[in-house]
């Protein structure tokens, strides 16, 4: 099977209902295929792995089964190897080693998505068009914002893209820039 953009929102939208999840995974997407523009990669398949990342979540929220349940379903949809891999070694714990350029930047921008875009909504204007990378890694020696979000998962994402931590900030940032209005990112701007 070859999935597609639109197999892939198909089965997200399906596994979950929170628009929140939702947005999450529209704005890993986002910043995923970002990279693989930049790096030449095929911006197509690295968004799909980025959209399905945590489709499973919702049901399954447990390092139990998250995300090895959704890779069950991806498995008995015919997806790809590449893409239950992918997707296994963003979770810490699943055991499966990040390889590929994808899985390092799935881990990435994984957490720094939701941190960027939790840094969006807390600016008075609610937005990320005027958000600057040093107001993200202040929110970052913040223990008490966003507390769930590990700042050593944070900082080792930029470590395994072999980039600066403000540099991969100031990236994301420039990523989900581009998709503001989808995300709802735009604010009062």
């Amino acid at each position: 099977m070859t999935p597609t953009r639109a197999d892939a929102w198909q089965l997200l939208a399906e596994w979950t209902q929170g628009e929140s999840l939702r947005k999450h995974a529209l704005a890993v997407e986002a910043a995923v295929r970002g990279y693989a523009r930049r790096g030449g990669a095929n911006e197509e398949e690295w968004g799909i792995v980025a959209l399905l990342h945590d489709f499973d979540y919702e049901r399954y929220p447990t390092a139990a089964d998250h995300p090895f349940r959704g890779c069950e379903e991806l498995r008995r949809r015919g997806y790809p190897d590449w893409v239950m891999k992918a997707i296994l070694s963003h979770a810490n714990y699943s055991g499966v080693a990040r390889e590929t350029p994808l899985e390092h930047t799935l881990f990435a921008c994984d957490e720094m998505a939701g941190f960027v875009t939790a840094a969006a909504l807390v600016r008075p204007s609610k937005s990320v068009i005027d958000l600057e990378p040093a107001s993200v890694l202040k929110r970052m020696k913040d223990k008490a914002f966003a507390r769930a979000v590990s700042r050593d998962d944070l900082r080792r994402g930029a470590e395994e893209l072999n980039l600066p931590l403000e540099m991969h900030v100031a990236n994301v940032i420039a990523f989900i820039r581009d998709e503001a209005d989808a995300l709802e990112l735009r604010g009062t701007l």
